[in-house]
Order: structure tokens, then C-alpha cells, then sequence
């Protein structure tokens, strides 16, 4: 299992305990086919839903664990409607149209599962009423909209080396004032440099790079071994090709990895970072990587700049080059439909794309 998938398996096993039996054996029936960072936010959505519930007085238990299949039998319409606006406009922050979305289709998921598949001791459904199912639950982010949002929001053509030329030298000279910072940077530009480079020029999913060994590189044909999303075989690691310019930037960051951030023998990571007061260095954090990629973007000109839209920034740049086939796979989409996106945002016809053939 890769790290992160462990890490989630781990919150998931404690967060399930706090949901009611029924929720647990449709956890455990999920299990085989999805993994445990989506099943870890289909239980933070039930937790959200059965908190509501509890606090409208339409469950009269005293914690999560206690609902009753009885109390989801006898929701109304007006119920669902109720939550549904709660979503929108709860004081904490209201979700965006597509978490709303998201987080009623999780139900619609549990309430399925519940009324046509699990069965009681004499082969009755769970869930004898469905109210979930009288629910439709649209299409949000179709691909053309979601490129209009991305316009202007990536880099594009020369900015993709400036962004990485940035990070190992401009970045120092706008905080030279600051000598914290600056240390820090001259502490870690090889290595964020490589972080950024890698992404930018292989369209890596965060959770990916974090997940790399050191042993998953193979430099000389360019290509690195991850485990991709989607794929639940915890055995198999995806071929994925990179880059010339990423190729340098792995190799500066290589050179000094061991030294400068005291890695030991055990650790298998191939980036790290070194924590103050610590004596040696460990697996950087999604959270980190993220933090990172957000500080330099901003101080860049692009604020709006995170790990996700360098993805972005790479499947647009990729794509020019290539068909929607080779996109896909190069990103490790489930299906072209979602890579349609980088299309739109590079204004070409569905049909020119998909009728092309390269050599």
C-alpha cells in the first residue's frame, strides 16, 4: 500500500468507529473497489449528515453511532431539501455547488447499498425506503467549464521554466530582507525546484510525488514508477514518462539529498524534508508540498497558482503536442472525458483532437 493510502487507511479505521453499524459493513463492502482517501471523505460526509440530523431533532440519538436505519426510513423530501440548503449557507463556510453535490451523492451511495443490496437476517433489505433515490444530483463541472475557470489561472509556454528558474533564484533575491526565509530557501531550492520541474514536466497528481521512492526513478530512460489513483492492485506501479528539464532538476536535487537532509539508510523517500531540531530527514507531506508550491506562486505573481494547476499547466502544454489518447494515459485519467478540459483551454475542436493521429 503507498503512503498516503496508508495514511488514510489508518484515519479511515478510527473515523469509521464513530459511524453506525450499518455504515461499517458498507465501508467494508466498499473497500475492494475504492480506496481509502474516498471512502475517508465518504465518512466525513455521513459524519457532517448525521450531525444535522441529531442537531434538526429527526434523530433522537446522542451520538453518530446510535442513528437507526428506522430514522433514514422515515426522511421526507423536505428533509433532504433542508440539508441541502444547510450545505449552501452554513455559517462555518458554505460548500461550493460541486461539494454539495459530492456530498449527496455519497449518501445516495450508502442509501443504495442499504435498500437494494444489504440484506437483514431474512433476506430483506436494510433500508426499506429510499428517500435518497427521489434525488437527482446533476452534472456540475462539465470539461468546458471547468477550462473557462482555468483560463489565465496556469502557466503557460515560457512561464513553466520561469516559474522553476524562479524558485531557484528570484524567489531569493524578494526575501533577502528576511533571513529566515532566506535560509530556508537556500536550505530547499534544489529540492522544490525538482518537486515543481517534476510536476510541470510529467503532470504528476501530488499524492504521487509524495508517494516516490528513491528506487522508483529510472533516469536513463526518463520515466518513474507511481502508484496511480484508480488502480487498487497495491502490487503494480504505472510507468509514467518525464521530461528532459526534469531529468537536470532530479539530478541536482539527487546530488545532495543524502547530506543535506541527513537521510538515513531506511529511508526509501525521494523527497525529503529535515524539521527543525531534527537530526534526520523524513517523507515530505502532501500538506508541505502544497504549502510550498502556494508560497512561491504568490510571490511570483500568481496567487492563484497551486500543485494542482501545475498538473493543469502541464496537461495544457502536453497536449499541444498530442492527442487526447496520449494525454489521457500520460495523466492517468479514467476515461477522456475529463481530459476534454485541456481542449477547451487550448481552443481546439473536440473533433480535431480526436480524429488526429501522430506518427
Amino acid at each position: 500500500m503507498n503512503v498516503q493510502k496508508e495514511f488514510d487507511r489508518i484515519k479511515l479505521d478510527d473515523k469509521v468507529l464513530g459511524m453506525p453499524w450499518f455504515v461499517q459493513q458498507f465501508i467494508d463492502y466498499k473497500l475492494p473497489d475504492l480506496s481509502p482517501s474516498t471512502l475517508l471523505e465518504y465518512v466525513r460526509d455521513y459524519e457532517t449528515f448525521f450531525n444535522w440530523l441529531r442537531g434538526e431533532g429527526l434523530s433522537q440519538a446522542e451520538n453518530n453511532t446510535k442513528v437507526t436505519l428506522q430514522e433514514l426510513e422515515v426522511l421526507r423530501m423536505e428533509n433532504v431539501v433542508s440539508y441541502r440548503i444547510f450545505l449552501t449557507t452554513k455559517r462555518e463556510g458554505a460548500n461550493s455547488r460541486i461539494t454539495v453535490s459530492r456530498k449527496l451523492s455519497s449518501l445516495r451511495s450508502l442509501f443504495h447499498y442499504l435498500s437494494q443490496i444489504a440484506e437483514d437476517e431474512e433476506f430483506y433489505p436494510l433500508l426499506k425506503r429510499n428517500i435518497m433515490a427521489k434525488i437527482e444530483i446533476k452534472r456540475i463541472h462539465k470539461p468546458k467549464d471547468t477550462a473557462a475557470k482555468l483560463k489565465g489561472k496556469i502557466l503557460e509556454e515560457e512561464e513553466l521554466l520561469e516559474f522553476i528558474g524562479y524558485i531557484l533564484e528570484g524567489y531569493a533575491k524578494d526575501v533577502e530582507k528576511n533571513k529566515q526565509a532566506l535560509y530556508a530557501h537556500e536550505l530547499n531550492k534544489e529540492r522544490d525546484a525538482s518537486i515543481t520541474s517534476l510536476i510541470l514536466n510529467s503532470g504528476l497528481r501530488v499524492s504521487e510525488v509524495v508517494n516516490l521512492n528513491v528506487d522508483d526513478i529510472d533516469m536513463n530512460n526518463k520515466m518513474l514508477y507511481v502508484y496511480r489513483k484508480g488502480n487498487n492492485d497495491e502490487t503494480f506501479k504505472t510507468p509514467v514518462y518525464f521530461r528532459e528539464q526534469a531529468k537536470d532538476d532530479l539530478a541536482a536535487y539527487l546530488n545532495l539529498r543524502n547530506t543535506r537532509y541527513k537521510a538515513p539508510k531506511r529511508e526509501k523517500a525521494l523527497f525529503l524534508a529535515l524539521a527543525n531540531g531534527q537530526s534526520e530527514g523524513s517523507r515530505m507531506t502532501k500538506r508541505a508540498i502544497q504549502a510550498m508550491i502556494i508560497k512561491y506562486a504568490k510571490r511570483f505573481g500568481k496567487p492563484y497558482l497551486t500543485v494542482h494547476k501545475l498538473r493543469h499547466s502541464f496537461a495544457t502544454d502536453y497536449y499541444l503536442q498530442n492527442d487526447i489518447y496520449k494525454t489521457k494515459e500520460q495523466l492517468g485519467h479514467a476515461s477522456t472525458e475529463t481530459t476534454e478540459v485541456y481542449a477547451h483551454l487550448t481552443d481546439k475542436t473536440m473533433s480535431e483532437a480526436i480524429e488526429r493521429r501522430t506518427d
